[in-house]
C-alpha cells in the first residue's frame, strides 16, 4: 500500500503543478477551482500519512539561500568507479549464472544522500570519490527529491542528479551568446548542482534518481537489491528503470533499454548490471580499482570509415578559432552525418590531421558526431597563420595541456558582429530586427564601428531603408526599436558588454552588490568582486580586467551618453505593497510577460497569487469585460479589476521597471 500511496503523491503533484502552470504562465485552466482543491486536500492528506513529502510540492516553498563556498566532507567508504565491458556477451558471462538487476547508467552528477529522522539532512557530492563538495541546500531544491520520507532512522543512498534533454535544450535556447551554451546535459546538471546560489539550482530543473541504498538503520532486504529499490520506491524516491534479469533474458533486456535511447529524455552513458544477491556481491570484494559486486556495459559505438574533405575554421566574438571536420557523409545511429566538432589544436595534433584521410567517425553517447581515428595519419593539415574571416594574424595559445588557435586582429568582424549580436540580444540590450545578416551590412558599410554607433543610425535613415531586405517600414520599425533599447538597466547594459565569463545572472549579482552603482563597480578590485556571492576569481578578474581597459572603457563612456539606465529602487522604504495579494490575468501591453510584473510586485512586498479570493487586493487584467472564471469571481466577492495602466498609475509603479529590463 505504501508504494501505491507515494505513487499516488507523485502522480498528484504533476497534476497540480501542470494545473498551476497552465492557470499562472498560460491563462488556461486544465480543471476548476474545486476540482483543483480537492486534489491539493488529498495530497495534504497522503503527505500526513505517508511522510512523503516531494521538493516540488505546492505543499511546500524551498526557501533560497546563498553559502560562501560549499564545504568538503571525506565519504565514509570511498565510492569506486566501475570496470566496464563494451560485449553484451561478456556481460552475461559476467553474471556467471547467478541473477542480477539490470539499471540505467544515467549521465549526470552522482550525489549521497543521508536522511536523519524522516528529514533531509546532508548532501554531498561524489566529488574524487574520496571527499565531495556539501551542497544540501541544493539539493533541496531537485524537483522530484523528497524533503521529509516515512523511514525514521538514518537512511543513506546515493543516486543521479540529472537534467533532462528538454530542459538543456530549454535553458540554452535563453542562452543568447553561442559560445556561452552548455555542451551537454551533464555539464549544465554539474554547474547547477554545484551552485552557490540554490534559486539558480532550483531555475535548472534537476530531477534525482537513486540507484543505490547504501544503508538503512535496522532493516533487513533479504539480500536483494530488487527489495531494496522497492524500498526506496516508497520512501518517495524516484528510482533508475531497472530489471531483474538472468543469463537466459540479459540480451533481451538489454535490447529493450536500447530502444529506449532515442525517446529517452534523461540523459544516460550505458547500463549498470549488479548482483542481486547483496551478500554475494559483497563477498567477491574489489580489485584496486572496481568492487567485483557491478559492471558498467557502454553501448559499442556505430563507427563508420569515412574521407576528410576539409577542415574549416570558425571564428568566435573572443577571437577563438575552432576547427570541424567536413567529411564525405555517412549514416549513423539512424541519421547522416558530414561534419565533426574538433574542439581544438591539442586534438587535431593527436589525430595527426590531413585533407584526404581516412577516419572513422561515431556519435558520443549515440549523439555527437567525433572523429574516433585517422588510419591514414598524414599529419598534414596546416594550421592557419591568417584569420579565415578577417586575414589578420593568428596565435596559438597554450592553457595547461590545451592548445587553441585565436585571432589576435581586435578589429576582426567576426568578433564585431558576435559581439554586436550579443549585445542586441533578448537578455542584453533587447533591440529587434537586428539579426547577424543585418549587422554584418550595417559594419559593412561603416555605419556600426562600435556600440554607440547603434544608437545613431537615425542619421542614416535613408542608407539603411535602401538597404538589401529593408525599406521605409522595416527601417522605422528597427528605429523605434533602438529608441524604446535606450531605456535600460545596468544588469542589462553589463550582460551586452559581452565581457569574459559575465552571464546575465553573475550581471545581476554584481549589480546589486555594487547597490547598482556603476562608478564603484569601475573602480572594484578583483578582491572586491570575488567577495560577491556567485562571483568567483575567474569571473572577477575577467569583469575587472575589462573596466582597467583603456579602449574599453573609452567605448562604455561613449555609450552611456546613449543610454537612460533606470534607478531599479522603487520608494524610500522600497515596501509599498506590503501586506497587497494582486492576481494577474491576461496579455500585459507594459511588460513583456506576467513574471515582470509579478517580479516588479515582490520586490516591492506585495504577493502575486494565483486564485481570486477575498483576501485578494485587486485583479489585473486588461480585459475588465472577459468573462474568464477570475473576473467572474473578482465581480462576485467585489474584487477590484484594473487594467494593466491603472494598476500601474494607482500603485506608482514605473512601466515594465525590472532588472532584466
Amino acid at each position: 500500500m505504501q508504494k501505491e500511496k507515494t505513487e499516488r503523491i507523485k502522480y498528484l503533484v504533476d497534476v497540480l503543478n501542470r494545473a498551476a502552470r497552465a492557470y499562472y504562465a498560460e491563462d488556461r485552466e486544465i480543471m476548476s477551482n474545486y476540482e483543483y482543491d480537492a486534489l491539493y486536500e488529498e495530497l495534504e492528506a497522503l503527505e500526513r500519512e505517508t511522510g512523503v513529502v516531494l521538493a516540488d510540492s505546492p505543499t511546500v516553498t524551498v526557501g533560497f539561500e546563498s553559502v560562501e563556498e560549499l564545504p568538503r566532507e571525506r565519504h565514509d567508504s570511498p565510492m569506486l568507479s566501475l570496470g566496464k565491458t563494451k560485449s553484451r556477451e561478456e556481460l552475461r558471462d559476467w553474471m556467471q549464472g547467478n541473477p542480477a538487476v539490470l539499471s540505467w547508467k544515467l549521465d549526470g552528477l552522482t550525489v549521497v544522500l543521508t536522511y536523519d529522522d524522516g528529514k533531509l539532512a546532508k548532501a554531498v557530492t561524489r566529488g574524487n570519490g574520496e571527499i565531495g563538495e556539501v551542497i544540501t541546500n541544493n539539493a533541496r531544491t531537485f524537483k522530484n527529491l523528497p524533503l521529509s520520507i516515512p523511514f525514521s532512522g538514518r537512511l543513506i543512498l546515493r543516486g543521479e542528479a540529472v537534467i533532462g534533454y528538454a530542459d538543456f535544450e530549454r535553458i540554452n535556447a535563453q542562452i543568447g551568446d553561442a559560445e556561452a551554451k552548455y555542451k551537454n546535459p551533464r555539464n549544465l546538471c554539474s554547474g547547477s548542482v554545484r551552485q552557490l546560489n540554490n534559486e539558480i539550482t532550483a531555475k535548472r530543473n534537476v530531477q534525482f534518481y537513486a540507484f543505490l541504498l547504501v544503508s538503512a538503520d535496522g532493516m533487513e532486504f533479504g539480500n536483494s537489491r530488487m527489495a531494496q529499490f522497492d524500498f526506496l520506491a516508497e520512501q518517495g524516491f524516484q528510482v533508475v528503470e531497472h530489471y531483474l534479469v538472468t543469463p537466459d533474458n540479459i540480451l533481451e533486456t538489454v535490447g529493450l533499454f536500447e530502444k529506449k535511447i532515442e525517446t529517452n529524455d534523461i540523459p544516460s552513458d550505458g547500463l549498470v548490471l549488479t548482483y542481486e544477491n547483496i551478500a554475494y556481491g559483497q563477498s567477491l570484494g574489489r580489485t584496486a580499482k572496481f568492487p567485483r559486486h557491478s559492471i558498467a556495459f557502454k553501448w559499442a559505438d556505430e563507427v563508420r570509415e569515412t574521407v576528410l574533405r576539409e577542415v574549416e575554421w570558425s571564428a568566435s566574438r573572443t577571437g577563438l578559432i575552432n576547427p570541424v571536420a567536413i567529411f564525405e557523409p555517412v549514416e549513423l545511429e539512424g541519421t547522416t552525418v558530414s561534419r565533426a566538432s574538433v574542439h581544438n589544436l591539442s586534438i587535431v595534433r593527436a589525430l595527426r590531421l590531413g585533407i584526404g584521410d581516412r577516419i572513422t567517425v561515431y556519435k558520443a553517447n549515440m549523439i555527437i558526431p567525433q572523429i574516433a581515428e585517422n588510419l591514414t595519419g598524414s599529419d598534414t593539415l596546416e594550421i592557419p597563420e591568417r584569420c579565415p574571416v578577417c586575414g589578420g594574424g593568428t596565435q596559438i595559445r597554450q592553457v595547461g595541456e590545451v592548445q587553441t588557435l585565436y585571432c589576435v586582429n581586435a578589429d576582426c568582424p567576426a568578433k564585431q558582429i558576435k559581439a554586436f549580436a550579443l549585445f542586441v540580444s533578448r537578455d542584453a540590450m533587447n533591440i529587434e530586427g537586428l539579426s547577424e545578416a543585418t549587422l554584418e551590412k550595417l559594419v559593412d558599410l561603416g555605419l556600426v564601428k562600435e556600440y554607440a554607433d547603434l544608437f545613431r543610425l537615425k542619421e542614416h535613415r535613408e542608407r539603411i531603408a535602401q538597404m538589401e531586405g529593408f525599406g521605409e517600414k522595416s527601417c522605422g520599425n528597427l528605429l523605434d526599436s533602438i529608441e524604446k533599447a535606450r531605456d535600460t538597466t545596468l544588469p542589462r547594459l553589463i550582460y551586452a558588454l559581452g565581457i569574459a565569463n559575465i552571464g546575465a545572472a553573475n550581471a545581476k549579482m554584481i549589480c546589486r552588490a555594487f547597490d547598482y552603482d556603476l562608478d564603484r563597480m569601475r573602480r572594484a578590485e578583483v578582491e572586491e568582486l570575488s567577495a560577491v556571492d556567485g562571483v568567483g576569481q575567474v569571473i572577477a578578474a575577467s569583469f575587472a580586467e575589462y573596466m582597467r581597459d583603456p579602449e574599453k572603457s573609452r567605448l562604455l563612456d561613449n555609450l552611456l551618453t546613449e543610454l537612460r539606465i533606470r534607478d531599479p529602487k522603487t520608494a524610500e522604504d522600497g515596501r509599498t505593497l506590503e501586506g497587497l495579494s494582486f492576481v494577474i490575468t491576461g496579455s500585459l501591453n507594459r511588460f513583456g510577460n506576467r513574471n515582470e510584473l509579478k517580479e516588479q510586485i515582490e520586490q516591492r512586498g506585495g504577493k502575486v497569487t494565483g486564485s481570486v479570493t477575498g483576501r485578494t487586493t485587486c485583479l489585473i487584467n486588461n480585459d475588465p469585460d472577459s468573462s474568464s472564471s477570475k473576473n467572474r469571481t473578482a465581480k462576485e466577492l467585489g474584487i477590484p479589476i484594473l487594467s494593466e495602466d491603472a494598476f500601474l498609475l494607482q500603485y506608482k509603479i514605473p512601466a515594465g521597471e525590472d532588472e532584466a529590463g
